[in-house]
């Protein structure tokens, strides 16, 4: 895939979360499934969960109601309770691409009242001639926006 720019494409987000960063790191990580939208799906059946191994180099990926697993990336940096950050290797025509990658880094910061969840999706020009598309559908209010609200929900409970 060819690079048409050198100037790194990144989609941030921020969500306020009532947790300290130990709690808030953990129900991102081990808890995706309950709040990532059963609808953002790649896999061949309904996704039933979502799952980080916690380890550098660990697999990001999502298992179907039958027992199937669709690779995502992989984990990049795990380094809790401050930091995450996932290869994305979904390609422009939202399926696994093993020779691609993208970044998610999500890093968690405390305030005085809770966790600041700050979501940085780098590297967007990745996708080439379909940037502005990918990037579009990312800040999107079904994208990145429709993920973190419902972690906060989730964080809330």
């Amino acid at each position: 895939m060819s690079i048409q720019s050198t100037t790194e494409v990144t989609v941030r987000r921020e969500v306020l979360v009532p947790l300290p960063p130990d709690r808030a790191f953990a129900l991102f990580s081990t808890r995706m499934g309950e709040f990532w939208p059963k609808t953002h799906s790649i896999g061949s059946a309904p996704q039933a969960d979502v799952l980080i191994e916690p380890r550098d180099g660990g697999r990001w990926y999502e298992r179907g109601t039958d027992g199937s697993e669709c690779e995502w990336g992989r984990v990049a940096r795990w380094a809790p309770p401050g930091e995450l950050v996932l290869l994305w290797q979904i390609n422009a025509d939202w399926a696994y691409q093993a020779d691609f990658e993208t970044e998610v880094e999500v890093s968690f910061t405390g305030q005085a009242d809770g966790t600041l969840v700050t979501m940085r999706h780098r590297h967007l020009e990745r996708y080439g001639d379909r940037v502005a598309a990918m990037r579009e559908s990312l800040e999107s209010a079904g994208g990145w926006d429709a993920i973190l609200d419902a972690f906060a929900a989730l964080s809330r409970e």
